[in-house]
């Protein structure tokens, strides 16, 4: 047994975590150092521009792949390459402190593979509703929507926690209410691509996927439908 004294005062990051932001890090520092010309030579000041083109989601190229039947996998990637190709590197900085909070508080709970499936099933049906929705010619890019799915597990277990000691479960959903509502407040200053929507809606894929890879979801919905 550990003596208390030799434990570390901070938790360490789930692995699945770490994981996500290494490769997250690691694609944003090739990006810029390409752009400042210290790596690569003098074709890697383009490599962000072509990380965009090969990677980004595009909802025309997913609009063909709908109108043809064709779903060449290096476009059915983008569901989820997207999440790792940011406009900037401030872009990609505050993608990555968000995925360290909110990946922490979500991965010291759920498993790291239904850590990972939040992130990653966020981020493509985020993708799916922005081309839907949105029909957008601007490319969808950054971790953000795959984080709102973390952060709506975070408030899946804010709201069951809430609801066990009978506090209002409404309170649960005031960070995401503020996310949404500086987005918009930005978005009316200074403009720019509604992909907030992309955002809200990997929010609730979240906030719907905890349902069941919760620590024993599955098990509660069998018994559930079992008592129907």
């Amino acid at each position: 047994m550990s003596h208390p004294d030799d434990q570390s005062p901070v938790n360490p990051l789930p692995p699945v975590v770490t994981a996500l932001f290494l490769l997250l890090a690691g694609v944003e520092a090739a990006l810029w150092l390409g752009s400042q010309g210290i790596v690569g030579g003098p074709t890697s000041v383009g490599w962000r521009l072509e990380a965009i083109q090969r990677y980004a989601f595009s909802a025309d190229i997913f609009d063909w792949m709908v109108a043809t039947g064709q779903w060449p996998m290096e476009h059915v990637i983008r569901f989820v390459s997207y999440l790792f190709v940011h406009a900037n590197f401030t872009h990609a900085l505050f993608g990555g402190v968000l995925l360290l909070a909110m990946g922490k508080m979500v991965g010291e709970v759920f498993s790291g593979a239904a850590t990972l499936a939040i992130f990653l099933c966020s981020g493509a049906v985020g993708a799916l509703g922005y081309a839907v929705v949105l029909n957008s010619a601007v490319p969808l890019l950054g971790s953000y929507p795959g984080v709102y799915g973390l952060i709506g597990a975070f408030t899946f277990l804010l709201w069951t926690r809430l609801g066990a000691v009978g506090a209002p479960q409404a309170r649960a959903f005031s960070l995401i209410g503020m996310l949404v509502g500086i987005q918009l407040l930005f978005g009316l200053i200074f403009g720019g691509n509604p992909d907030w929507v992309a955002d809200v809606i990997g929010f609730g894929t979240g906030f719907c996927l905890s349902f069941a890879l919760t620590p024993g979801g599955w098990q509660r919905i069998r018994e559930k439908i079992r008592r129907q």
